[in-house]
């Protein structure tokens, strides 16, 4: 008995010995698109149970994003602790400087380091699997799966030792878009395909990998969202209970990372690593609204044509012109090849503008919650390149940055749109300060350097 009772007390203590000793690990789960009124509601009533025991063990902060709201800047801001003015991503598209063409920035155009970049200089080993904006992936201290607007598997992994593994799964980068925008029985399809494939690959990577940080994003939200957002607030939608099915399989794949991530994860509190977010808010479309038909009939931008396909095509005598989804330029003299707005009358421009953009209504209701100077926004060397304002709308109304629409409001068979104010952040740690998305970066690598 009393031999027994020493094997116990030495087994113990080596137990204890090495679970001190084990390393401590981050995960990342990244919801796109996904407020925090839907998490508390889904959760409260039951959709998402592993959800709702997870966040009984932290704190659900409620966050604010990127303007423009979008995620190619928000998901950046995230990954680099930064904003635009720092890192040089201002959209899904861009102005070329010193021109009028238009472009699309890439992951090898981000100008600032990454969690995982930050990590690698303290020998830590990253797997990130569907990141948006990280595409074509280039090479960390481990796996990179980009996520949208990846197009070609080959270019979306490093390494490629890792594509035969994928190709099996038959691993889904983002549904079909166009598509699913048509379809939404072919919707269906696309995320429930697409979720799955998502979850074979962050298991095998998981269990395959040795491993610091582990970050996952679902997509498939955001999707949904877009397109069917009214199968959500309407419980009479003939989608509606589709709808809570997908988020009960999102809850489940939530729920089966948080118990084995508890299992392996170093820390000696349930939960604590862990960390779930999303990148912007969502709410019903009510109007769309288009800046640039808004700027043309109060006479701040003319064209050089009647059908013009780009702001390439706008004339010399513009004074502004705007890029998706809400960026507003002054066409200043220096910046553009057209420009003629000298640096002293900018601030007088902006103010005539703030004004008479925060006087929108449609139908007498406000359009315009907002507008921001880019100051108040963005800071760093990259500042001056982007917008001179930023129209932050009213929820409801969708800004759109459209050269081709010729009345200011409009709809489109899209339902669903981002907002700014109502992203969420979970932690097992209490964060009082009112919290961007670009604070997270920082939060979490102080997390991964604590002793």
């Amino acid at each position: 008995m009393k031999k027994n009772l020493i094997i116990a007390i030495i087994v113990c203590h080596f137990a204890m010995f090495f679970k001190r000793k084990r390393k401590k690990k981050i995960c990342v789960i990244g919801l796109d698109g996904v407020p925090i009124s839907l998490i508390k509601d889904l959760t409260s009533k039951g959709v998402m149970p592993n959800l709702s025991h997870i966040l009984e063990k932290g704190y659900l902060h409620q966050m604010t994003v990127s303007l423009p709201e979008i995620s190619a800047v928000s998901w950046t801001n995230f990954m680099t602790g930064t904003n635009s003015g720092t890192h040089g991503i201002f959209g899904f598209v861009d102005v070329k400087p010193s021109s009028y063409e238009i472009y699309f920035p890439f992951f090898s155009d981000i100008k600032s380091p990454t969690i995982w970049d930050r990590l690698e200089k303290n020998n830590k080993k990253s797997i990130v699997i569907n990141q948006p904006f990280t595409y074509p992936a280039r090479k960390i201290n481990g796996i990179l799966i980009s996520g949208f607007v990846a197009i070609y598997l080959e270019k979306s992994i490093y390494p490629q030792s890792i594509k035969p593994f994928l190709e099996k799964i038959k691993y889904k980068i983002d549904i079909d878009t166009m598509k699913s925008r048509k379809d939404h029985e072919f919707l269906w399809k696309e995320l429930n395909e697409t979720l799955e494939t998502r979850e074979k690959a962050v298991f095998h990577f998981w269990e395959k990998e040795d491993w610091d940080y582990f970050q996952v994003v679902i997509t498939g939200t955001d999707r949904l969202h877009h397109y069917l957002w009214p199968a959500y607030e309407n419980e009479d939608h003939p989608y509606h209970k589709q709808f809570l099915d997908y988020y009960h399989k999102i809850d489940k794949f939530i729920g089966r990372l948080y118990n084995a991530f508890n299992k392996i994860s170093g820390w000696e509190k349930e939960g604590e690593g862990f960390f779930i977010l999303s990148d912007h808010g969502f709410t019903q479309i009510e109007q769309e609204v288009y800046l640039n038909a808004w700027l043309e009939k109060n006479g701040y931008l003319k064209y050089k044509t009647s059908s013009p396909e780009s702001v390439a095509d706008i004339s010399e005598e513009t004074v502004a012109f705007a890029l998706d989804p809400n960026r507003i330029y002054l066409n200043i003299e220096g910046k553009f090849p057209e420009g003629w707005i000298k640096e002293s009358e900018k601030e007088k421009i902006r103010r005539e503008l703030k004004e008479k953009l925060s006087k929108m209504e449609n139908n007498g209701k406000k359009v315009v919650k907002n507008v921001f100077e880019s100051e108040e926004i963005y800071s760093g060397p990259y500042t001056h390149l982007g917008p001179d304002l930023i129209v932050l709308s009213t929820p409801g109304f969708d800004m759109k940055g459209s050269v081709k629409k010729k009345e200011i409001f409009g709809r489109t068979d899209l339902e669903g749109m981002h907002t700014w104010h109502d992203a969420f952040f979970f932690s097992t740690e209490k964060i009082e300060k009112k919290l961007n998305i670009s604070d997270l970066a920082k939060i979490i690598l102080n997390k991964v350097n604590e002793k």
